[in-house]
């Protein structure tokens, strides 16, 4: 097994489509392509339901360990123009929709989404809701900073149909969490945590293994602490340590201070054992549920689904994904928006789409996608 685990053991895509995105065919996909390609998904599933995932890039400091897209900067006057851009976008697709469309599912990812005031996050969301009809079982959910999300955010967004929030916890070690830039203590994550469940929130925290200087016995204490909060959901992430494509971030700490092949996995397998011993039920790929979460019931019945955004209880064929890099799957392909905040704005302002790359899949692909679809929800496929 150590063998197998050392052969394995590299930095490759995280799997969120098939084919993984360095392997899309259409490098320079033209609005015009992926505009048709929208309009036949629209025509062939027949329905007009869609799932919105909107990136909001902006982080006031850098956590090293970070992969996602993200700008940098203390200067709030960002806010109310991205608002802006998004609500054109938004509008753009408008203008492919042939009917108004029904969304089931919002996701609001980052960079930090509490990084904007609760009444910016207001107006984007009531704009797009004007347009649109929201389901009346959709999943509407964000990803909060412990250290930023105030009440306000919470007692806002819950009031516009929010009902899910993911807090980004990772490791509760203050070696870890100086390594990483990321110092939140327990204490503060308890609050905002108790703040989020008095509203009647399903809470998600999400835990990140191989870490720097992270060891067994700092897994076993985030472990615990989390465990003492019962967050509905958890995801388990591995740290993927690829400074030549995240830059100077991921150069602040040695390699030497990773946990390296069995030792990592050693982390892994040492965490999954707790957490279902203390209940939760593995979920799919890196994901854990109590039994009284809408996820475990969803998977329980083989309704299970998983996008762009991770795993949900609710099933669109269609995800539009607003935003700098964010990421749309037509059902018959995918495409990427321009990952800097200058290009995306750009293009926007030009009324464009930011669209600079995709693919179009073919029959094998869709057969493909399908299998491992069933394989990451159900652990099978036929």
């Amino acid at each position: 097994m150590n063998h197998l685990i050392r052969k394995y053991n590299v930095p490759g895509p995280r799997y969120t489509s098939y084919p993984t995105v360095p392997f899309w065919n259409e490098p320079n996909m033209e609005n015009t392509t992926w505009e048709a390609q929208l309009k036949s998904a629209f025509q062939k599933e027949g329905n007009n339901e869609v799932s919105l995932y909107i990136h909001l890039p902006f982080c006031e400091s850098l956590c090293t360990f970070c992969g996602c897209h993200k700008h940098i900067t203390k200067n709030h006057s960002v806010e109310e123009e991205y608002i802006d851009l998004l609500i054109k976008e938004w509008n753009l697709y408008g203008q492919l929709f042939t009917q108004k469309p029904v969304i089931k599912a919002i996701h609001l990812g980052g960079g930090t989404p509490t990084f904007f005031t609760p009444e910016n996050l207001k107006q984007l969301i009531k704009t797009i809701a004007h347009s649109s009809t929201i389901h009346p079982d959709a999943e509407m959910s964000f990803e909060g900073h412990p250290n930023n999300t105030q009440k306000e955010h919470l007692v806002v967004l819950n009031k516009l149909g929010f009902n899910r929030v993911s807090f980004g916890i990772q490791d509760y070690d203050p070696v870890v969490q100086k390594s990483i830039n990321r110092i939140q203590s327990y204490e503060t994550v308890e609050k905002v945590h108790q703040q989020a469940e008095s509203l009647g929130y399903a809470i998600s925290h999400d835990l990140v293994y191989g870490l720097p200087k992270q060891t067994l016995t700092s897994v076993e204490n985030s472990i615990n602490n989390t465990l003492l909060l019962q967050p509905s959901r958890i995801s388990l992430y591995s740290y993927a340590h690829v400074p030549w494509i995240k830059g100077l971030g991921q150069r602040g700490y040695s390699e030497a201070d990773l946990p390296q092949d069995e030792e990592k996995r050693a982390l892994y397998e040492f965490a999954k054992d707790r957490l279902i011993k203390g209940g939760y039920v593995e979920i799919g790929m890196d994901h854990f549920a109590l039994k009284s979460d809408a996820l475990y019931q969803a998977y329980a019945a083989k309704k299970l689904h998983r996008n762009f955004m991770g795993y949900t209880t609710q099933r669109s064929n269609i995800l539009i994904g607003l935003g700098m890099s964010a990421i749309s799957d037509s059902s018959l392909g995918f495409a990427q928006n321009k990952k800097s905040v200058k290009e995306y704005k750009a293009a926007i302002n030009n009324n464009e789409l930011a669209i600079f790359r995709g693919h179009t899949q073919s029959e094998t692909d869709i057969i493909i996608k399908r299998l491992i679809h069933d394989l990451m929800c159900h652990f099978h496929c036929k």
